[in-house]
Order: structure tokens, then sequence, then C-alpha cells
């Protein structure tokens, strides 16, 4: 597969006081094209609010930073206004309403990624508003909006006009937005880094998978997903997806090594990665990571939604279920070396602390 891996960074597609709106363009970065995959970030400022559209795509949201509101609708069902904070994933399924809100001082930043098979345009998210400039109204004539909603013409033209901006506005600060409710949370949202580990490696690593049981949503999205935290140094087994699942990671802090190996053996990506970057592994291949001293944590989605991974190290290993005579052999090695080989890493979980 001759594609280039290498990490990306977003860039801004569109935004003004209220906040700004950033993607991972395919031309950039070609695997979005080649896995069908999007990715896209909205940051808003104090008051900032992204008017309500929806989506060609069907995505795992999940908030980077700060707190704020967020309002979903369902097809044919009422509204859910809920709160946000960091580490909160969510599952928006195709043909969701959204919209989102930042009261706070701090910015909010959500991170988008999904399927784009559905999409206008594959490897990009088309979102389609439900007001602003480039809102459904904006492309009727007068006649039509005043027959669907049974408005007169003034009031028409108040509501195509008044909102002039795209996508992203800055409310003034006493307007009164809707309250979330608690009870909208269940069901909606799953908070990574409060929910019970799936994996806890004392000075390694920790995981949180977000799949069907946590958040039976995703199985409409399509999509799993998971919050990994490395210990400083530390490693994580390579390892590869074995149900032909693509695996997108956006670095959410911290910096560390990567390597991938795919065909004939061949590494095919070997860098650096820091906070903000996304780089996507395609089916089958093998990726391996080490954290800087500081410790790295990344957020990914995979696309099935109860992703299967096997990995070549560790007590999980491939290599602990084969035979010691395969091994031998497939190696060419003697008994003492694979011996050697088998007892290093073999009761270790997937993250490997530092070498004393």
């Amino acid at each position: 597969m001759e594609v280039d891996l290498s990490p990306k960074l977003c860039k801004k597609v569109y935004g003004g006081d209220g906040g700004s709106y950033y993607a991972w363009s395919p031309a950039e970065l070609a695997m979005l094209k080649e896995g069908n995959i999007g990715a896209a970030k909205l940051a808003l400022e104090k008051n900032g609010f992204a008017l309500p559209r929806y989506s060609d795509s069907a995505k795992v949201a999940y908030v980077l930073q700060g707190n704020g509101v967020a309002g979903i609708v369902l097809p044919e069902k009422e509204e859910k206004v809920v709160a946000l904070k960091k580490g909160d994933a969510i599952a928006l399924p195709f043909g969701v309403v959204t919209w989102w809100y930042n009261k706070e001082d701090t910015e909010l930043v959500v991170l988008f990624m999904g399927d784009t098979s559905t999409a206008h345009k594959t490897g990009e998210f088309t979102d389609f508003f439900l007001t602003g400039s480039n809102g459904i109204f904006t492309g009727f004539s007068s006649e039509f909006v005043s027959r669907a909603w049974n408005v007169d013409d003034k009031n028409v033209k108040t509501l195509v006009g008044n909102q002039s901006a795209k996508g992203i506005v800055k409310l003034d600060g006493s307007f009164k937005m809707p309250e979330p409710k608690k009870e909208n949370r269940e069901g909606f949202v799953y908070n990574c880094e409060e929910a019970p580990l799936d994996v806890d490696i004392k000075d390694g690593g920790k995981v949180v998978v977000l799949n069907t049981k946590n958040l039976p949503l995703v199985a409409e999205v399509g999509l799993g997903a998971d919050l990994v935290r490395l210990d400083g140094n530390a490693m994580c087994s390579p390892g590869f997806s074995c149900d032909s699942a693509l695996q997108v990671t956006y670095i959410v802090s911290g910096s560390g090594r990567v390597q991938v190996v795919g065909v004939d053996g061949r590494r095919v990506l070997e860098t650096t990665v820091k906070a903000g970057h996304l780089f996507i592994v395609p089916r089958f291949f093998v990726v391996s990571k080490i954290c800087d001293p500081d410790g790295m944590s990344w957020f990914s989605i995979i696309t099935t939604p109860n992703p299967i991974f096997t990995h070549l190290a560790g007590r999980t290993s491939v290599w602990k279920a084969l035979s010691p005579q395969v091994l031998e052999a497939s190696f060419k090695v003697s008994p003492d070396v694979e011996q050697l080989f088998r007892s290093k890493r073999m009761n270790e979980e997937i993250f490997f602390p530092p070498p004393k």
C-alpha cells in the first residue's frame, strides 16, 4: 500500500468571534479517502453557538476541552439538551440534528471522527445547516418558505435574513439557552475519563473502551472507540485489528514515537506524534507506540462497534498460543532462544513499563 500515513494537523475551514471549525483534508491525509473516514474539530469561545445542523455521516464526538451544552435531535424524536464536559464521548447516528453552545470562559473543543461511506465527498463531512447564511431557508424562494411554514412575506424575510453568520455565532451574554437535564445524558453520553477502566497497568497505561455495552447508540453509528493513557516512557504492545477495521487515532496530549509495519514486513511509518496529530492505521497493519517522559494519551475510533485486536506481545499475545515447535521452526532458532523469547513478556498486559 503506497499511501502516505504521516500524521497531520487540522486546518481552519470557517469561523468568527464565536469560534471556529477545523477539518482534516483527504488531499493532505490520503488515508481519509482510502478508508472512508472523516475527521473535524469544533472550537467554541465563550457564548459561542454552533448553529443547528445535520451531517451526511455518522460520527463519534469527543470533548477534548472545556464544558458546554449540546442539543441532540434523533429522527422523529424530541430534543435532548445535555451538559458536556471534558472526556465525554457522544455517538451521533446518521441524520441526527445537533447544536453546540459554550457559556464558560474556557474554550470548548469537540473532536468528530466518523464514517463517510454515505457522504457526498469521500473522506469529508458535509454539514447541512438549518439556519444562518448558508441554511436551508436561504435556498428556497419566499413563496415556498411562506407556504411551507404558513408565515407572511415580512416574517419570511426576517427568518431568512436576520442570521447572517455562517455555522458559528457569538450570542449576547444575557441570552438564555435551554438548560440541560441530567437524565438526558443517559444513553447519549459516556465519560471516558470517569468510566471504569478496561485495562489498568501499573506504570504502563490505562484504557477505556467505548462499545455497544456502555453506549448502545454506537451500534447505529457503526464505530467503536477507546481512550488510551500511556504513562511516561511506557510502550503499547504491537498489535493489529483482526476484524478488518481501520483505526483512526487523535493524539489528545503528550508526545511519543509510532511505528507501523505493513505488507511484506515493511515499516511504512516511523515518526514522532504530538497533541493535535491525527493518523490512520490501515486494516491488518501492525502498530506500536512508545511515549515520551511526560506520557501520552490518544482517542481512537475503530470502524466496527465492537472491535477485536490481536497483540503480538504480552499475556494475550498470539505467540503464547502457538506451540514451541512452531516457533522454533518459524524463527529457525534453538529451544533455548524460543524459551527466552516466550518467557520475557508472556505474563504482561498490552502496556509495558519503561525498562528499569
